[in-house]
């Protein structure tokens, strides 16, 4: 077993948004994918064109990626018109992607009562749109739809619908548990059965999780023979969610001895992922998560964290590590050295295990994070964290003071408007300056204009820089309106260059100036500027 491949296929961008409560911008998606990419996914499908704005904005500016496949999702023909001149398909093949995965009907019952069409020209269909597919792309894949209900209905329309797309020319045919609730023996039997028919390095498996089987399905699968796994980060999906793929990955890796796109050093992202995933999308992670929860190598005291640390492999089924994740020990709270070494190498910071200066910079962390800042997500302000500890950064400002203020009114056209106004005073060296700035686009973007007014002479660069996106999560809503706030801020700048800061603060616009104070003094600090 050791050697074989698994070929991982990531569906959160499409599959993922259809969670209730998710809605993806397209900087999330944008920084979602380069995450994947850098994780090892194989194949990163970005969603389906024509469906909606946000999906056509992505699939205009996709993310140049070093390992994963952009996948662009669509379905099989229409009845009655061509592969060829079918609206739909030319949406989907005329995208930046060059992988497309189509999903048909392989059920007889959906076919009749869905689609209104004979069994044939379904098969039709799918031999047509999957063709086409192969001929104008690098790689066609066909998702059957439904299709162990329909194996289960009807075993030889359903092997025929999977066999005409893979005589069509699929890379991969894709077996979908579509309402999740087909159980992990039937998943095996089925897909047993079904590379007697199709070598199982052409087959997926796509589950989802209504019986809270996903993952145990998709291994199933794995052991009857199936090389493709589709799932989401962190188990995203709508109803109850799809394979949670931060689980099978190390399962298969650690457990099973699989190889996959993802190296060890990539392995060793995965908590980070999985949790940068959650403050794009301002919601807590899930702490008794496995592999990657903040509990899931957490112990207690006594005789148990006595044994743990004379021998952790006694109460630990992988080293914390090989995930990114940390030992805890709940009395004393131990985690963190390598944690913080590996965060150090992510943003390219290179120091020594014995560095004198490290154990200053875990006890800041953690204290900070104690206060409710979060790094995973924010790799501009670490990195800024970790340099004022170890070294220095450099004040290229003093802001002394700041007021916001918000006036709501009724403009000449009678129309009733906000408009923000902020005034910003402090020095860039010896020169002083004080400034004032108004904007119909919020407080944040006002204090944003006022200083970039009053640094530009100075940094020029910084004309350059770009909000993103902003982000705002409420940590201790029990206290109100005075609660603790958390600000997400991402920049970007002409040429591509993207990165996240956070502030966190009881105001917030403090929080607010903190994560954008951040955001501009780590453009200036990686352009080399010096005071």
């Amino acid at each position: 077993m050791a050697g074989d491949r698994i070929y991982l296929y990531d569906t959160t961008l499409r599959d993922g948004a259809q969670t209730q409560g998710v809605d993806f911008g397209v900087p999330d998606k944008l920084a979602i994918a380069r995450q994947l990419d850098l994780l090892g996914i194989d194949y990163v499908e970005g969603g389906w064109p024509g469906a909606n704005p946000t999906d056509d904005a992505f699939f205009a500016q996709l993310p140049k990626l070093n390992h994963a496949r952009i996948t662009a999702f669509g379905m099989t023909r229409r009845a009655g018109r061509s592969a060829a001149n079918d609206p739909g398909l030319s949406v989907t093949f005329g995208s930046s992607a060059r992988v497309a995965c189509l999903v048909g009907k392989t059920w007889d019952f959906h076919v009749k009562v869905a689609l209104g069409v004979s069994n044939e020209e379904n098969l039709s269909m799918i031999a047509d749109s999957v063709g086409l597919a192969a001929e104008r792309l690098d790689e066609a894949i066909f998702d059957a739809e439904h299709f162990f209900d329909g194996y289960k209905a009807n075993p030889d329309f359903a092997l025929d619908c999977i066999k005409t797309a893979y005589k069509a020319g699929a890379r991969w045919i894709v077996l979908c548990d579509t309402n999740g609730g087909t159980l992990p023996d039937e998943i095996e039997r089925i897909v047993g059965a079904v590379t007697k028919h199709i070598p199982g390095d052409r087959l997926g498996i796509h589950t989802h999780n209504d019986t809270e089987n996903a993952v145990a399905n998709s291994l199933a699968a794995v052991r009857a023979g199936a090389r493709h796994i589709q799932g989401t980060l962190n188990g995203l999906g709508e109803r109850c969610g799809n394979a949670n793929l931060v689980t099978l990955i190390p399962t298969l890796m650690l457990k099973m001895g699989y190889s996959t796109g993802v190296t060890e050093a990539g392995l060793a992202r995965l908590t980070h992922v999985s949790r940068f995933l959650d403050e794009r999308l301002n919601r807590p992670s899930n702490r008794h998560a496995a592999y990657v929860g903040e509990s899931a190598f957490a112990h207690k005291g006594g005789l148990h964290v006595s044994a743990v640390e004379k021998d952790p492999k006694s109460y630990e089924h992988v080293d914390p590590a090989s995930v990114g994740n940390t030992r805890r020990i709940l009395v004393s709270d131990q985690a963190g050295r390598s944690n913080i070494l590996a965060r150090l190498r992510d943003v390219g910071v290179a120091i020594e295990a014995n560095h004198p200066k490290l154990n200053a910079l875990l006890d800041e962390v953690k204290s900070r994070e104690f206060a409710g800042y979060a790094y995973d997500g924010a790799e501009a302000s670490f990195e800024l964290l970790a340099q004022r500890t170890l070294g220095s950064v450099p004040e290229y400002f003093k802001v002394l003071r700041y007021r916001v203020m918000d006036e709501r009114r009724w403009d000449a056209k009678g129309n009733l408007v906000t408009v923000s106004e902020a005034t910003v005073a402090g020095s860039v060296g010896a020169r002083e300056f004080l400034e004032v700035a108004e904007s119909n686009d919020g407080p944040v973007d006002a204090l944003a204009m006022a200083l970039r007014k009053a640094l530009v002479p100075a940094f020029p660069e910084i004309e350059k820089i770009h909000l993103t996106d902003y982000k705002v999560r409420i940590l201790s809503s029990q206290a109100g309106t005075s609660a603790v706030t958390r600000v997400m801020i991402e920049s970007t700048e002409e040429g591509g260059a993207v990165w996240s800061t956070v502030g966190v603060s009881s105001d917030i616009i403090n929080a607010s100036y903190n994560a954008l104070h951040d955001s501009l003094t780590y453009k200036l600090y990686r352009a080399g500027r010096q005071n």
